[in-house]
């Protein structure tokens, strides 16, 4: 099976979009989205969601009026607004992957306080919650019909 690529000019403007779902931060010493390492594996881990990402850049271009990475910064970020108000799921498709791939980064992970590694086979320890905070969906009658 060949694998699908975006156009140099996707590329361009889905960078340019991941940077400004998350920017770099100087304060918490983390990469932005947009980041070589991150984008590099963004790129390669778009598998089953390549059309929706590639529906989605079409859209922001049309929103954009043209390529969006070469918008200036405020216009960009007034798109990127537009682009938010109108959603879709190929937008969230987008922002999922981009979301994916930015919390697996060692540095990333570091700097949340967790060790850069998968959570197996030794596992998280999750804080436990208060289950009482689900007693009013239990105390609801049920929302599906009984099949007879």
């Amino acid at each position: 099976m060949p694998t699908q690529e975006l156009s140099p000019d996707e590329v361009r403007d889905f960078r340019a979009l991941a940077r400004l779902i998350i920017p770099p931060s100087e304060t918490y010493r983390v990469p932005g989205a947009d980041d070589d390492q991150i984008f590099s594996d963004i790129c390669r881990s778009l598998e089953r969601d390549f059309n929706d990402v590639r529906r989605a850049l079409s859209d922001l271009k049309e929103l954009s009026g043209g390529a969006f990475a070469e918008l200036p910064p405020a216009r960009r970020t007034e798109v990127a607004n537009a682009f938010r108000e109108k959603g879709g799921a190929s937008l969230m498709h987008l922002v999922r992957i981009v979301l994916l791939c930015y919390y697996r980064d060692d540095r990333v992970m570091q700097s949340l306080g967790q060790e850069a590694r998968s959570p197996f086979p030794k596992g998280h320890v999750v804080e436990q919650g208060d289950y009482s905070l689900l007693d009013p969906v239990r105390a609801r009658p049920p929302i599906w019909r009984k099949v007879t």
